[in-house]
Protein backbone atom coordinates (compact mmCIF):
# COMPACT_ATOMS: atom_id res chain seq x y z
CA UNK A 1 0.00 0.00 0.00
CA UNK A 2 1.40 3.13 -0.72
CA UNK A 3 2.09 5.56 1.85
CA UNK A 4 0.01 8.71 1.69
CA UNK A 5 1.96 11.73 1.35
CA UNK A 6 2.88 13.78 4.35
CA UNK A 7 0.75 17.41 5.02
CA UNK A 8 2.91 20.11 4.81
CA UNK A 9 2.70 22.18 7.91
CA UNK A 10 3.62 26.35 7.71
CA UNK A 11 2.75 28.29 10.15
CA UNK A 12 2.05 32.71 10.45
CA UNK A 13 4.55 34.80 12.31
CA UNK A 14 1.87 35.65 14.64
CA UNK A 15 1.20 31.35 15.07
CA UNK A 16 4.64 31.14 16.03
CA UNK A 17 4.45 34.10 18.62
CA UNK A 18 1.25 32.01 20.25
CA UNK A 19 3.47 28.25 19.73
CA UNK A 20 6.07 30.14 21.68
CA UNK A 21 4.08 32.67 24.47
CA UNK A 22 6.12 35.82 22.83
CA UNK A 23 4.70 38.69 20.90
CA UNK A 24 4.61 39.11 17.07
CA UNK A 25 7.58 41.37 16.65
CA UNK A 26 9.61 38.86 18.36
CA UNK A 27 9.21 36.19 15.72
CA UNK A 28 9.51 39.11 13.23
CA UNK A 29 12.45 40.04 15.13
CA UNK A 30 13.49 36.33 15.39
CA UNK A 31 13.17 36.07 11.41
CA UNK A 32 14.99 39.47 10.45
CA UNK A 33 17.90 38.75 12.77
CA UNK A 34 18.48 35.33 10.79
CA UNK A 35 17.83 33.03 13.80
CA UNK A 36 14.45 31.25 12.40
CA UNK A 37 13.99 30.46 8.86
CA UNK A 38 11.35 31.95 7.22
CA UNK A 39 9.80 32.45 3.59
CA UNK A 40 7.49 35.93 2.64
CA UNK A 41 4.57 35.66 0.53
CA UNK A 42 3.52 37.85 -2.19
CA UNK A 43 1.73 39.50 0.15
CA UNK A 44 4.43 40.33 2.14
CA UNK A 45 3.90 37.72 5.18
CA UNK A 46 6.22 35.85 6.53
CA UNK A 47 5.59 31.83 7.03
CA UNK A 48 7.49 29.65 8.75
CA UNK A 49 7.81 25.39 7.85
CA UNK A 50 7.28 23.10 10.90
CA UNK A 51 10.43 21.82 10.47
CA UNK A 52 12.25 24.98 10.25
CA UNK A 53 10.82 26.17 13.71
CA UNK A 54 10.93 22.72 15.14
CA UNK A 55 14.79 23.26 14.31
CA UNK A 56 14.63 26.52 15.74
CA UNK A 57 13.77 25.46 19.00
CA UNK A 58 15.34 22.41 19.87
CA UNK A 59 18.71 24.59 18.98
CA UNK A 60 18.14 27.04 21.81
CA UNK A 61 16.57 24.11 24.10
CA UNK A 62 13.28 25.85 23.96
CA UNK A 63 10.39 23.47 25.05
CA UNK A 64 8.56 22.15 21.90
CA UNK A 65 5.03 22.56 22.46
CA UNK A 66 2.72 19.54 22.16
CA UNK A 67 1.06 20.26 18.93
CA UNK A 68 4.27 20.48 17.18
CA UNK A 69 5.52 17.44 18.49
CA UNK A 70 2.72 15.43 17.79
CA UNK A 71 2.95 16.95 14.27
CA UNK A 72 6.23 16.63 13.67
CA UNK A 73 6.17 13.05 14.55
CA UNK A 74 3.39 11.24 12.70
CA UNK A 75 4.88 7.72 13.04
CA UNK A 76 4.34 7.64 16.89
CA UNK A 77 1.08 6.07 17.75
CA UNK A 78 -0.59 8.29 20.14
CA UNK A 79 -2.97 5.92 21.28
CA UNK A 80 0.02 3.83 22.67
CA UNK A 81 1.14 4.33 26.05
CA UNK A 82 4.08 2.37 27.55
CA UNK A 83 5.07 1.90 31.60
CA UNK A 84 8.34 0.84 32.43
CA UNK A 85 8.40 0.23 36.14
CA UNK A 86 10.56 -2.96 37.32
CA UNK A 87 8.17 -2.78 40.49
CA UNK A 88 5.53 -4.77 38.68
CA UNK A 89 2.70 -3.81 41.75
CA UNK A 90 3.26 -0.23 40.69
CA UNK A 91 3.47 -0.92 37.02
CA UNK A 92 0.09 -2.34 37.29
CA UNK A 93 -1.67 0.21 39.37
CA UNK A 94 -0.79 2.76 37.26
CA UNK A 95 -2.03 0.32 34.18
CA UNK A 96 -5.39 0.15 36.04
CA UNK A 97 -5.62 3.89 37.48
CA UNK A 98 -5.70 4.83 33.66
CA UNK A 99 -7.90 2.69 32.21
CA UNK A 100 -10.34 3.09 35.26
CA UNK A 101 -9.50 7.34 34.70
CA UNK A 102 -11.10 6.56 30.91
CA UNK A 103 -7.97 7.24 28.84
CA UNK A 104 -8.25 5.13 26.24
CA UNK A 105 -4.75 3.95 25.53
CA UNK A 106 -3.56 0.69 24.29
CA UNK A 107 -1.38 0.27 27.31
CA UNK A 108 2.23 -1.63 26.79
CA UNK A 109 3.92 -2.86 30.05
CA UNK A 110 7.95 -3.50 30.50
CA UNK A 111 9.71 -4.44 33.79
CA UNK A 112 12.93 -3.77 32.63
CA UNK A 113 15.79 -2.22 30.03
CA UNK A 114 15.48 -5.01 27.87
CA UNK A 115 11.74 -5.56 27.35
CA UNK A 116 11.41 -1.68 27.20
CA UNK A 117 13.74 -1.20 24.44
CA UNK A 118 12.46 -3.73 21.91
CA UNK A 119 8.59 -2.74 23.08
CA UNK A 120 9.54 0.84 22.01
CA UNK A 121 11.33 0.33 18.85
CA UNK A 122 8.24 -2.11 18.03
CA UNK A 123 5.33 -0.21 18.92
CA UNK A 124 6.40 3.55 19.08
CA UNK A 125 4.59 4.53 21.45
CA UNK A 126 3.54 8.74 21.92
CA UNK A 127 3.48 8.05 25.54
CA UNK A 128 6.00 6.58 28.32
CA UNK A 129 6.14 6.46 31.76
CA UNK A 130 9.68 5.84 32.62
CA UNK A 131 11.04 4.50 36.17
CA UNK A 132 14.15 6.09 36.33
CA UNK A 133 15.38 3.92 39.01
CA UNK A 134 15.87 0.73 36.62
CA UNK A 135 18.21 -1.77 38.33
CA UNK A 136 21.72 -1.99 36.37
CA UNK A 137 20.45 1.21 34.06
CA UNK A 138 20.42 4.96 34.24
CA UNK A 139 16.74 5.70 33.85
CA UNK A 140 17.93 9.55 32.31
CA UNK A 141 20.64 8.05 30.01
CA UNK A 142 17.69 6.22 28.46
CA UNK A 143 15.15 9.07 28.87
CA UNK A 144 18.05 10.53 26.66
CA UNK A 145 18.21 8.22 24.30
CA UNK A 146 14.81 8.66 23.70
CA UNK A 147 14.51 11.73 22.61
CA UNK A 148 17.65 11.71 21.05
CA UNK A 149 17.75 8.67 18.87
CA UNK A 150 14.84 9.29 15.67
CA UNK A 151 13.91 5.49 15.83
CA UNK A 152 12.11 5.92 18.88
CA UNK A 153 10.35 9.36 17.39
CA UNK A 154 10.19 11.60 20.30
CA UNK A 155 7.47 10.62 22.52
CA UNK A 156 6.20 12.53 25.35
CA UNK A 157 8.13 11.05 28.57
CA UNK A 158 7.07 10.98 31.96
CA UNK A 159 9.85 9.55 34.80
CA UNK A 160 9.50 8.41 37.57
CA UNK A 161 11.61 8.03 40.70
CA UNK A 162 11.68 6.76 44.39
CA UNK A 163 14.64 9.07 44.66
CA UNK A 164 13.11 12.02 46.18
CA UNK A 165 14.99 15.26 45.54
CA UNK A 166 15.47 18.69 43.31
CA UNK A 167 18.71 17.47 41.96
CA UNK A 168 17.08 14.65 40.56
CA UNK A 169 14.04 16.32 38.97
CA UNK A 170 16.44 18.62 37.49
CA UNK A 171 18.62 15.83 35.70
CA UNK A 172 15.36 14.11 34.88
CA UNK A 173 14.52 17.42 33.41
CA UNK A 174 17.76 17.88 31.58
CA UNK A 175 17.61 14.43 30.39
CA UNK A 176 14.40 15.74 28.27
CA UNK A 177 11.69 14.41 30.18
CA UNK A 178 8.33 16.10 29.74
CA UNK A 179 6.85 16.11 33.41
CA UNK A 180 8.56 14.37 36.53
CA UNK A 181 6.35 12.81 39.55
CA UNK A 182 8.42 11.28 43.07
CA UNK A 183 7.30 8.02 44.39
CA UNK A 184 5.17 7.33 46.00
CA UNK A 185 3.19 8.66 43.14
CA UNK A 186 0.23 11.63 43.41
CA UNK A 187 -1.81 9.88 41.08
CA UNK A 188 -3.65 13.78 41.17
CA UNK A 189 -0.72 14.54 39.26
CA UNK A 190 -0.57 11.98 37.07
CA UNK A 191 -4.26 12.53 35.99
CA UNK A 192 -3.41 16.21 35.22
CA UNK A 193 -0.40 15.64 33.28
CA UNK A 194 -2.32 12.81 30.93
CA UNK A 195 -5.20 14.88 30.55
CA UNK A 196 -2.86 17.64 29.83
CA UNK A 197 -0.61 15.76 27.18
CA UNK A 198 -3.42 13.72 25.80
CA UNK A 199 -5.44 16.03 25.43
CA UNK A 200 -3.19 18.47 22.67
CA UNK A 201 -2.80 15.34 20.59
CA UNK A 202 -6.51 13.66 20.42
Amino acid sequence: MAKTPRKIRIFSALEVANLCGVVNQTTINWIRNGYLKAFMTPGGQYRIYLEDLVSFLRQRNMRIPAELAVANNPELDWNCLAIIDDDEQLNEIIKKFLEKEGFSFNIVQAYDGFAAGALLTERKPGFIILDIDLPGLDGNAICRKIKSDPAFGKPFVITVTGLDAQSIKTMALDAGADAFLSKPLDFDALRTIMIDFSGKVR
